[in-house]
């Protein structure tokens, strides 16, 4: 079928392939970890305008995916499941669900087409009802909307790495480099950079096909090539089995991460890995998956990384070689948007998560410089809080604090647009985050992984004070500060306070019985799990300052309100 006079541009074709269905169109990016059910494609993120839509087999258009890395996987899980969407349409650049596609091609059999469109087209298409896709055309309702496919030749390949693609260093790294070439051709990246680490993230457990990934990659023989640490995995390693973990999940779990220790990864297991004694410094080439450690990585550390999706991290691992593309080029590094924050006086650190998640909302598809806050002299817990929420909300792969982060000051690009956080929308959005049931039964302190100091704080508030035995406090933190924890007296404080330290687990996957069954309200001081949490747990979870944390403990009751600096 020919083009109409008055079709739309053409598109590329990301990932060719054949497929049809009914149109899921979103007007704002999703998150497949801890928005999508891995076991039905159903829309689980309760803040989504598109909960409860059905994905499996539906041609699904975004302008871009946002938040965890880990999408990928649940895709990948949907993919060999056969509740896959039949296609994915973005109009924007996006890496975690097609690096999940690529994967499920390459490694599974199972193609899902990928397409960006233009502007006019992606409008079209969402308009639709049904659309058909083939490879070298999309279309609706008697309109054919063309694509092709990115130059093979625009990406320029070094000796070294024609020869892992060519199978020279053995079969492991042709297969991490036939992925890698295919997402930097994607990304339209002109070749290949170094890295000095890698962080891998892909050991979360989404389901079955994550592991017959790992352990493939690990029979063909994968080992790392620098030095790479390992994200919270899914249980906790040493102890699931007498925590209740059903031996079919916890099995695989561990199974999983097992496998990755013995490529060579450190057992570090946070998602915190900024928290490590040897983090990287600024300007340093890393290849981090995990989102909110990508985010803090490239603001606050000025580290220079994109952001990974979950099985291209372990490819990155293996060849020391990363797309050179995204963040790692100035020029995605610059401020594309100003956000002027009206930041009330007296500000605790419960605004920084706060502030995060809005921003994000604000830019969710580029990088922000967040003015009127360097007065508030955030710590580096804000920062951690600031940019984990953010990743929930945006895309982009770091922000910029005016008078605090690195780059902040020469990085705004001459185009860059203003919007403004008001206070009444940080009223509005404290009011959505904190909402739900006055009863309390469980305090999740650790999304990301709690840090010393937090640890710290929250003894020191318990301290002396009777905890009611009907909530359940949970810290989850890496093991190098639980050790640093026990080593100060900490961890001994928290457990005269009733309070459970647990390691390798992050609330993002933590599950039941060792999330306690019997919860049916959270409060937390994170804005991320604030987020995730209601999809992930099914549970109401509430954003609450640590003050409302510790008043949940004692009292097992906290009315929805305001802190103080917003009334």
């Amino acid at each position: 079928m020919p083009a109409s006079a008055d079709s739309p541009g053409p598109g590329l074709s990301l990932l060719s392939g054949t497929a049809g269905g009914p149109v899921v169109a979103m007007d704002e990016g999703l998150s497949f970890w801890g928005g999508v059910d891995a076991a039905t494609g159903r829309v689980i993120d309760m803040h989504h305008p598109r909960h409860g839509a059905a994905l499996a087999g539906a041609v699904v258009l975004m302008p871009t995916s946002r938040g965890s890395c880990s999408g990928s996987g649940v895709l990948l899980e949907l993919a060999t499941a056969g509740r896959a969407p039949a296609a994915l349409v973005f109009s924007e650049p996006e890496d975690t669900l097609t690096l999940g596609a690529i994967v499920a091609a390459e490694m599974f059999g199972r193609a899902i087409p990928v397409l960006r469109l233009p502007a006019e087209a992606f409008a079209a298409v969402a308009a639709a009802r049904m659309a058909s896709i083939t490879p070298d055309a999309l279309e609706i309702d008697g309109l054919r909307i063309p694509v092709a496919p990115s130059p093979a030749d625009a990406l320029a390949l070094e000796a070294r790495d024609r020869a892992m693609l060519d199978g020279a260093d053995g079969p492991a790294l042709q297969q991490a480099m036939r992925i890698l070439t295919a997402m930097a051709r994607q990304q339209g990246a002109a070749a290949l950079t170094d890295v000095t680490r890698a962080h891998i993230d892909g050991c979360i457990y989404a389901g079955p096909a994550n592991l017959v990934f790992a352990e493939t990659m690990e029979k063909l023989g994968a080992r790392v090539r620098v030095p790479t640490t390992m994200n919270a995995i899914s249980v906790d390693r040493q102890n699931w089995h007498v925590q209740g973990v059903p031996p079919e999940f916890g099995g695989p779990a561990a199974r999983l991460a097992d496998s990755y220790v013995r490529m060579g990864c450190r057992p570090s297991f946070t998602c915190a890995p900024y928290l490590l004694d040897d983090a990287p410094g600024a300007g340093e080439p890393i290849g981090w998956s995990e989102s909110n450690a990508v985010i803090f990585a490239n603001s606050v550390l000025g580290a220079r990384t994109a952001k990974h999706p979950d099985f291209l991290d372990l490819c990155i691992a293996l060849t020391g070689r990363a797309p050179l593309a995204g963040a790692f080029l100035d020029e995605h590094r610059r401020a594309k948007r100003i956000v002027e924050v009206e930041l009330p006086e007296g500000a605790g650190p419960e605004a920084w998560p706060l502030i995060g998640y809005l921003a994000g909302h604000a830019a969710p598809d580029r990088v922000p410089l967040l003015r009127g806050l360097a007065g508030a002299g955030p710590s580096r817990d804000d920062l951690k809080a600031l940019c984990a929420a953010f990743g929930t909300t945006s895309a982009a792969p770091m922000l910029h604090v005016e008078g605090i982060t690195p780059e902040a000051g020469r990085a705004v690009d001459p185009g860059a647009d203003r919007v403004v956080i008001t206070r009444a929308q940080l009223a509005e959005g404290w009011a959505k985050l904190n909402e739900g049931p006055e009863a309390v039964e469980l305090v999740a302190i650790g999304s990301p992984h709690a840090s010393l100091s937090e640890c710290r704080a929250l003894a020191e508030g318990l301290a002396g004070r009777r905890r009611t035995p009907e909530v359940a406090v949970i810290v989850t933190a890496g093991r190098q500060v639980i050790a640093a924890a026990e080593a100060d007296g900490t961890m001994a404080r928290l457990r005269v306070g009733g309070v459970d330290v647990i390691p390798d687990l992050c609330w993002c996957s933590i599950s039941r019985p060792v999330f306690p069954v019997e919860a049916k309200t959270v409060i937390t001081t994170s804005g991320k799990y604030a987020h995730y949490g209601p999809g992930l747990s099914g549970c109401a979870v509430r954003l609450g300052t640590l003050g409302d944390c510790i008043e949940a403990a004692l009292t097992g009751r906290v009315p929805s309100r305001r802190p103080g600096w917003l009334s």
